[in-house]
């Protein structure tokens, strides 16, 4: 069978608009509840955590729809995915049971070291082979389908040798796997890097754009940087609008990290997208 038949991606249930949760928000989560359709829950918040962080996860999961996000699995490493790590991200899948769940195409160790970050990986059919099996070895472990986020990249590597936008189509045919797209990285990136981020969309299969991000950024040193730290700007919001006027998508997740704002400020972002969103007939 092709990797990941677990479940047809269009059966997957549609979310809406939802917010990457936050200790910040603890109880302004539950208050806003109405205007929160589901949540991104950032896994490695809860592996191994506490007796009083697994009973905040049981609230959340008593309250919200709960989708994991790992930061670490580093499924682009050539020397295979973070077993530890994986391990327990399995246990906190088994224990949400999430509709799906999500990990970077990247790599965040390499030679056994801790990298610290999202690295990309090379744009070439051997990073794409590998990427191909430590999916393979993770879906067969976990069920519950997995779809895979585009980053940012500060430089085109030398060792590219195929188009993002035709690399991210072919991993995902080969894997079965949805796409998290996100929309400010795919801003950021084609700012930064002079292309057309509508040409690069198009190249996409239209079926498999599952969850979006989304969030403002920062101009560093002439460039723009993806650091979760500003409301969404106006070339974002059309870009979503592009986005969800294109591919049949599930849900979208405002991720907010630094400089975070009140409660009312991200709801207010959020009722924003579920309107644009009702106004192509996505979330009705």
């Amino acid at each position: 069978m092709k990797i990941q038949e677990m479940a047809a991606l269009s059966d997957l249930p549609v979310l809406g608009a939802g917010m990457g949760y936050r200790d910040f928000y603890r109880e302004d989560t539950f208050i806003a509840a109405s205007h929160i359709d589901f949540l991104e829950i950032t896994a490695d918040h809860f592996l191994g955590s506490s007796r009083a962080q697994q009973q905040q996860l049981d609230r959340l999961h008593s309250n919200f729809t709960l989708i994991p996000h790992g930061l670490n699995l580093s499924l682009g490493s050539a020397e295979g995915m973070n077993k530890p790590y994986f391990r327990q991200l399995q246990n906190l899948v088994r224990k949400v049971n999430p509709p799906w769940w999500s990990e970077h195409i990247s790599f965040t160790q390499a030679d056994g070291v801790e990298i610290g970050h999202l690295s990309p990986v090379p744009l070439n059919q051997s990073a794409l082979d590998v990427l191909v099996e430590n999916i393979r070895i993770a879906q067969n472990e976990i069920e519950t389908p997995l779809i895979l986020e585009n980053i940012t990249y500060s430089m085109q590597l030398p060792w590219n040798e195929i188009p993002e936008e035709e690399f991210l189509a072919e991993l995902l045919g080969r894997t079965g796997c949805g796409l998290l797209l996100d929309v400010t990285n795919l801003y950021i990136n084609s700012k930064n890097h002079e292309y057309d981020p509508i040409k690069w969309l198009k190249k996409l299969p239209s079926d498999k754009v599952i969850q979006l991000h989304f969030v403002g950024c920062d101009l560093v040193n002439g460039e723009l940087v993806d650091n979760h730290s500003q409301a969404t700007n106006d070339g974002i919001w059309s870009l979503l609008e592009t986005v969800l006027e294109m591919f049949p998508v599930k849900g979208a997740i405002l991720e907010r990290d630094k400089n975070l704002p009140s409660i009312e400020k991200i709801t207010e972002e959020l009722d924003r997208l579920r309107e644009i969103g009702r106004s192509k007939n996505r979330w009705n």
